[in-house]
């Protein structure tokens, strides 16, 4: 594929102060609801826009809708999640959608097969068109996060994270990306597709960066554009049975929070919210994009599932969006006042659709029905938001294309990791490295030399693939698990066996003869959404193994080439001046060779290909954030080196953090997802698995995931009572918290209590074979109200004097009972000076 580099300028959006002259390119215009009033509040450089109208189209949606029920309306704008509805429950209240979040899969199997997917589709389909019960026969449609490829079908294409497609600057690339994210979407029988999010992210400490394609707002518009055409089509391949419907996300400002703090507040002033965070709405809007999903985040204050101002004075008057407003996943309970259940308030400021996972949703259609019949929602906003979902399911042909399992795709199971479709994947990945640093032009290299490869990045898909693989934080998996894959040692491996040279894998980077270069590959692990978001940028902070590991190699006079996977730009001063040639390779997906295609030389000696990457954000030069200040910034947006080309860095880096304090940070150990290097086990205390799943029972054990503040941040356990049972957060290697006695820290959780049988409930921490200290949490936990979230705290020194030797802590907490026992958990820390306050207290 030809590459195409964005132009300099985009005529008409970036920071205009006017609208554009569209005259002539629409003969028929739909008059805005309340344009005159709008329009006289909503400032000028938003541009005015009217959608063109369909009059067939219009008259078919009234038709339609003159035969509904309010009770068929009211579910229309109901979605519930997969998990949470069966069959019988579509037949009997027809929703107008459905979704399945990260980490959802038919029959809760994430090696489902691809049948399974189309079966539920088709199952889901019939019962929404069975008019028995609810007596409509509209169709139903179902949505999913497909946001680096179909990323929850086992052997999908995963494609590079956004960040990653922000470096190639290849807007034809984004386009084909998503016309093949499309195809493999409908061979499973899905409707539509919760991408692209079209964030500007503005401070990368924000978990969801790497869902941002750049800090630039002209590239995001370049590429909402083109995303949208690839995954919709065009012309005559419009919402054919190749396309599916797209949604642009998050509206708006979710990548601007103070902090980079996920779901956090935006105080920019309008005209900064539309110059930098609104450039992939407009332009996503143009190219057609039907759905647009409200953000989690507020702007000055005030959350954006509430906010009738920019909802529906902005978006849908002002820019003429006509499609519909989803919001996200129970956004609508964090508006003040409202709860999951109920929200007429986010309805009427212009959600068109309540996403609404859990059990929550019964109670949300009931609410919500008796809040029409009551005038608290009036039925021209009911039948505004219904018609909009109707333009959109009859626009995407939902009511003429045949059921999901009889439709062009269905099924082919060919076409989930085409080999087509990872070569452009393999694509993305050679043109989204970027070259930070080539000492003494160390790179490209002889693949006929003698290699070893190390690193716990090397020959681990899933941490190379990030969040939202999978699983919804990309945790809890295995190569395995990637059917078609390649990992970034076995494409190395693959072109130097080739070449005749040698290579030797070995994480830690020991080797059995000395080689000529070290390839180490390293980096974050994988998170998803705020489980990613960091205080500060330091790489490692406070546990330098990979600089540890890259200065061993140097230290023996190895050459060293870095592959840093990363979600952002970090603070890696002592890791570049630890490397010899530094590659970001950011988050590069399913198709790892692609690493060696750019780094390595082709049999012949030749290069075969260049870098092309180029930052789509600014690198710091400090752990505080730098978005674009020349003063905290190492290298700016845009650069790269490319082979032969004089260095951007000079040869040592300041490595002083400022961030350095005698006071320790408190320590995550489960704040949704599980923190690295701990993983979830459950079972018998004799034979415990590895938690892999949003729902998941060993033995005695039961646990899924549920929310308590934000999406899926907690767990609920059920204890059988029938044998011991355990849930464990434990790692293979031990961690040294002996500072954390000395800073008077405490064990601190969130508990739900439920039902209590009348047997122990033991906390237990662990330190080795027959090494361990446990309390007895049964009073504390009887004496807290029932269904109710309650905090306990355990004064680390309780467990010292137990015989915990905190220097090697392999289990920082569990949970073991015999007893028939079901309670919720929730944010489990270490926290330093909390030991004197704490409930079970134990230090003098």
């Amino acid at each position: 594929m030809k590459k195409k580099l964005i132009s300099a300028t985009l005529p008409c959006l970036l920071l205009a102060l006017t609208a554009c002259d569209r005259s002539g390119e629409q003969s028929e215009k739909r008059q805005a609801v309340s344009e005159t009033s709008s329009q006289l509040n909503v400032p000028d450089y938003w541009p005015k826009r009217q959608a063109p109208v369909n009059t067939a189209l219009e008259a078919r949606i009234q038709a339609l809708m003159a035969t509904m029920t309010t009770e068929q309306k009211v579910a229309q704008i109901i979605q519930p999640e997969i998990r949470d509805i069966t069959v019988e429950d579509m037949r009997r209240y027809g929703f107008g959608s459905y979704l399945n979040g990260g980490g959802a899969y038919p029959n809760n199997n994430k090696h489902t097969s691809i049948d399974d997917w189309v079966l539920l589709a088709e199952q889901m389909y019939q019962a929404s068109i069975d008019d028995s019960l609810d007596g409509s026969r509209i169709p139903t449609m179902w949505g999913t996060d497909a946001v680096h490829g179909h990323n929850n079908v086992i052997g999908a294409t995963l494609f590079p994270h956004n960040v990653a497609l922000g470096a190639t600057h290849n807007p034809e690339l984004i386009k084909r990306i998503a016309e093949i994210t499309a195809t493999e979407v409908a061979v499973t029988g899905i409707d539509w597709v919760f991408a692209p999010t079209v964030a500007v992210a503005r401070d990368v400490r924000w978990g969801r960066a790497y869902e941002s394609y750049s800090e630039n707002p002209e590239l995001v518009a370049h590429y909402a554009k083109a995303f949208v055409h690839g995954m919709q089509g065009q012309g005559e391949t419009l919402f054919d049975q190749q396309h599916v419907i797209s949604t642009l996300k998050h509206f708006i400002g979710d990548g601007g929070t103070v902090g980079g703090d996920d779901q956090g507040d935006v105080r920019v002033d309008e005209q900064q919210l539309f110059a930098l965070h609104a450039q992939g709405y407009i332009t996503g809007i143009e190219a057609g994009a039907q759905t647009i999903m409200a953000s989690f985040n507020s702007w000055q204050g005030e959350k954006l599932h509430g906010h009738q101002y920019l909802l529906t004075e902005v978006l849908k008057n002002r820019l003429g969006f006509d499609g519909l407003v989803v919001g996200d996943w129970n956004g609508h309970g964090q508006i003040p006042g409202c709860s999951n259940e109920h929200c007429p308030q986010a309805f009427n400021a212009g959600v068109d659709i309540f996403m609404v996972p859990g059990d929550s949703w019964r109670a949300l259609y009931d609410n919500t029905l008796a809040d029409v019949k009551n005038g608290v929602i009036s039925m021209e906003r009911l039948d505004d938001a219904v018609s909009r979902i109707l333009r959109v399911k009859i626009r995407a042909g939902l009511f003429d294309k045949p059921s999901p399992a009889q439709r062009a795709l269905a099924g082919k199971k060919e076409k989930i990791g085409d080999s087509e479709h990872r070569a452009i994947a393999r694509q993305a990945v050679r043109e989204s490295l970027v070259l930070l640093k080539n000492r003494n032009q160390l790179l490209p290299l002889d693949p006929s030399k003698r290699f070893l490869v190390a690193g716990d990045g090397a020959d681990n898909i899933g941490k190379q693939a990030g969040g939202w693989t999978i699983t919804w934080q990309g945790t809890g998996n295995q190569n395995s698990d990637f059917p078609g894959a390649t990992s970034i040692y076995q494409g190395l491996k693959n072109a130097i066996d080739k070449a005749g040279g040698q290579i030797e894998l070995n994480v830690a980077g020991n080797f059995t003869q000395k080689p000529d270069v070290a390839i180490v590959v390293f980096g974050e692990e994988p998170y998803a959404e705020g489980n990613g978001d960091l205080d500060n940028l330091e790489y490692q902070r406070g546990n330098k193994t990979d600089l540890a590991l890259l200065q061993k190699l140097q230290a023996q006079g190895i050459p060293v080439v870095s592959i840093f996977l990363s979600g952002r730009p970090m603070w890696i001063n002592a890791e570049l001046n630890a490397s010899d040639a530094f590659v970001a390779a950011w988050l590069p997906g399913s198709e790892g060779a692609g690493i060696a295609d750019v780094i390595l030389r082709n049999t012949n000696g030749d290069i075969a290909f260049d870098f092309t990457g180029r930052l789509p954000f600014s690198w710091p030069a400090t752990p505080a954030p730098a978005t674009g200040k020349p003063e905290t910034t190492l290298l700016a947006y845009g650069a790269g080196l490319k082979y032969g080309a004089d260095e951007l860095l000079s040869a040592k880096l300041p490595i002083e953090s400022e961030t350095a304090s005698d006071q320790l940070p408190p320590v995550t150990l489960l704040a949704q997802s599980v923190k690295a290097p701990w993983r979830i086990d459950i079972g018998s205390p004799d034979q415990l698995i590895t938690n892999t799943s949003n729902v998941q029972s060993a033995g005695p054990v039961s646990i899924r995931t549920i929310d308590k503040t934000l999406q899926e941040d907690a767990r609920l356990l059920q204890f059988s009572g029938e044998s011991i049972g355990m849930f464990a957060l434990r790692a293979d290697f031990p961690v040294d918290w002996r500072g954390y006695l000395d800073q008077h820290s405490a064990l601190v959780f969130s508990v739900n209590p439920t039902k209590l049988g009348d047997k122990p409930l033991h906390l237990i921490t662990a330190c080795g074979e027959k090494c361990l200290a446990s309390i007895d949490l049964h009073d504390t936990m009887q004496a807290l109200p029932v269904d109710t979230w309650s905090q306990i705290s355990v004064d680390l020194q309780c467990l010292r004097e137990q015989g915990m030797n905190f220097g090697q802590t392999f289990v920082p907490f569990s949970l073991q009972t015999g007893s028939a026992t079901v309670f919720s958990i929730a944010d489990v820390k270490i926290e330093p000076g909390k030991a004197k306050t704490a409930t079970i207290r134990c230090a003098e």
